[in-house]
């Protein structure tokens, strides 16, 4: 005889409790990459030829008269001489055809350069894309996402000009995301009935947005925006002299995608009228 109560079924928890729009793009970014790997080397390299953000081919594009300028800073870059002229001659393969591809723009952030590049994006994206997804819906989120990774290339572009360096990764896009999150979730407003030791970006997000003079005396909202932009640029500056990465960190790509998330969401929030 059973004597086991029979008591109601628990409810299923998802693994994922994240929006479909952000589990959508952590998933895409993830089989990109995948299928990337699965390639032979050199398809992969015209996905990155074709799909990368590459400044020297914007400054070709528009301002053929910089050839040479590219070509001696390809030549100046340090490493062996086979390195050297490896890339003087990918530099000369831009100038011979010097379009722009517009499309790289947008891209250059669905592409990275190893698995741990995109394990740690994806993972940023999920903690700072939820609470983003959750208050403006799918097409703001996806505007915040793309117009951020446009403005980090652009900003790369402006700063870089003469860089024949493909620069790939959603950084920038997670930037911006990261930074229109920080608009609401640090508000030190207290919230009856909401569970304990919750992350700020886990929390349910509030009617009203902070301000910019609000934001800075917040703390906790000061304290994170500081010590991301120091990270940021001490590893963007110092990452290839400690030996940390073999390439520079596009530190400017992340600073220009976030300060477009930031100053975007205030024009998109579904929230503001409340």
């Amino acid at each position: 005889m059973d004597a086991t109560p029979d008591l109601p079924r628990p409810p299923r928890v998802p693994v994922f409790n994240m929006p479909a729009v952000v589990t959508v793009s952590v998933g895409l970014l993830v089989l990109i990459h995948l299928v990337r790997t699965l390639l032979p080397d050199v398809w992969d390299i015209t996905v990155l030829i074709d799909l990368a953000l590459i400044p020297a081919r914007w400054t070709a594009a528009f301002d053929p008269g910089r050839a040479d300028d590219i070509l001696r800073a390809a030549a100046a870059w340090p490493g062996s001489a086979l390195e050297v002229e490896a890339r003087t001659a990918f530099a000369n393969y831009l100038l011979a055809d010097p379009s722009a591809m517009p499309w790289t723009f947008v891209t250059y952030g669905l592409l990275h350069g190893s698995w741990a590049h995109v394990i740690l994006n994806v993972l940023w994206l999920a903690a700072f894309g939820t609470p983003v997804a959750r208050r403006c819906g799918t097409w703001r989120f996806v505007v915040i996402g793309l117009v951020s990774t446009v403005a980090g290339g652009a900003l790369h572009v402006a700063i870089d000009p003469l860089s024949t360096l493909p620069l790939v990764g959603a950084s920038a896009g997670v930037s911006g995301l990261m930074a229109a999150a920080t608009r609401f979730v640090f508000h030190p407003a207290p919230q009856p009935g909401l569970q304990p030791g919750l992350l700020p970006w886990q929390r349910p997000a509030p009617a009203r947005l902070q301000t910019i003079p609000e934001l800075l005396r917040n703390r906790a909202a000061a304290i994170f925006l500081a010590i991301w932009l120091v990270t940021n640029l001490l590893f963007g500056l110092a990452a290839v002299p400690l030996g940390v990465s073999d390439a520079g960190i596009a530190w400017d790509a992340h600073l220009g995608g976030f300060f477009a998330g930031f100053l975007l969401l205030p024009l998109l929030d579904r929230q503001r009228g409340s």
